[in-house]
């Protein structure tokens, strides 16, 4: 099961070199909808990308350690009337 952490320390690396988008930079449109220019558009579509990356780490990669009690922990206190 260690080659899903490589597979997604590669796709992170690919989110990353994404993130740097010269071939935007100097173009004017078209514009989207008649509003958004290329370079808006395009970092639009890169966080809905990096949510989803985000996602995938939580779901995959998250340390299961973190999520254990300690067994001397208290129990919250409960609200009774």
């Amino acid at each position: 099961m260690k080659y899903k952490h490589w597979l997604l320390a590669l796709w992170v690396l690919i989110v990353f070199a994404l993130h740097q988008d010269v071939w935007n930079w100097t173009k004017p449109g078209p514009l989207l909808f008649g509003l958004l220019p290329p370079g808006l558009t395009y970092h639009l579509g890169y966080s809905v990308l990096a949510a989803i990356t985000m996602a995938l780490l939580v779901r995959f990669a998250w340390p299961a350690h973190l999520e254990d009690e300690a067994p001397g922990d208290p129990q919250p206190p409960t609200d009774q009337p």
